[in-house]
């Protein structure tokens, strides 16, 4: 496949060298300031910019007739209208807050456990995430995508930056150094707490779950998610 990269930091870095290696070429490198280029050269678009970028480089690759496989976060509240825009003009898109085959086999495990702790009495509950000081958004997107898998599975209503109560669920977000992604999901009560825990040594498996997702997506049209690429 020919491969645009809209967005070429350490992400963008990283797919390049595991597309090279499946086999791929990257025919258009897009960085944060570039806003007049051609992704029309492309097979499928990997958008791993920034949010003040990111429906401006999905926008085009609709526009273009180009599949886009989209991980950057921060900029959700145009979701829809990405989705209508890629319908619209029968393209094909690919949103995920994380394409790691073990985050997403976390996500469903998120979900198990909130139901399973649902109907017991006790526990409260708390999301942590941890990444690298260059991270522009907090909470990270991985986050709020698990705590809206515990919101579908409880009783719990929404989530809040820091803070909780009852209908809320914490999610509490820490810059530190160059770590890649950890997510800790605690249920804590007076007698005992349960976790479970994600944590990523290198951006490789992003970057690879990211490329598989483009491999997937090319021949496409519509409107998809991870759980899809990866039969979950």
């Amino acid at each position: 496949m020919k491969i645009a990269l809209l967005g070429y930091g350490k992400m963008g870095q990283t797919i390049e060298k595991i597309a090279i290696k499946r086999g791929h070429t990257i025919v258009l490198k897009v960085d944060k300031d570039d806003t007049n280029y051609d992704v029309s050269v492309a097979d499928v678009a990997i958008d791993f910019s920034i949010p003040d970028a990111a429906v401006n480089n999905i926008t085009n690759c609709f526009n273009a007739g180009v599949p886009v496989v989209s991980g950057t976060t921060g900029w959700l509240s145009h979701y829809d209208q990405m989705v209508a825009l890629c319908k619209k003009q029968k393209g094909a898109f690919i949103y995920a807050s994380n394409y790691s085959l073990g985050v997403n086999l976390f996500f469903e495990l998120n979900k198990k456990l909130a139901k399973m702790m649902s109907p017991v009495e006790g526990y409260d509950i708390k999301t942590e995430e941890i990444h690298h000081t260059q991270k522009l958004d907090a909470p990270s997107g991985t986050a709020i995508t698990l705590a809206e898998g515990i919101i579908e599975n409880t009783t719990k209503e929404s989530w809040q930056l820091d803070h909780g109560d009852a209908t809320t669920i914490p999610i509490v977000a820490k810059r530190i150094g160059d770590v890649p992604g950890t997510h800790l999901i605690t249920y804590t009560s007076d007698v005992d707490d349960i976790e479970i825990k994600h944590t990523a040594h290198n951006r490789q498996g992003f970057a690879l779950g990211a490329v598989v997702a483009a491999e997937w997506l090319h021949t496409r049209t519509g409107v998809y998610g991870m759980k899809d690429v990866l039969g979950l």
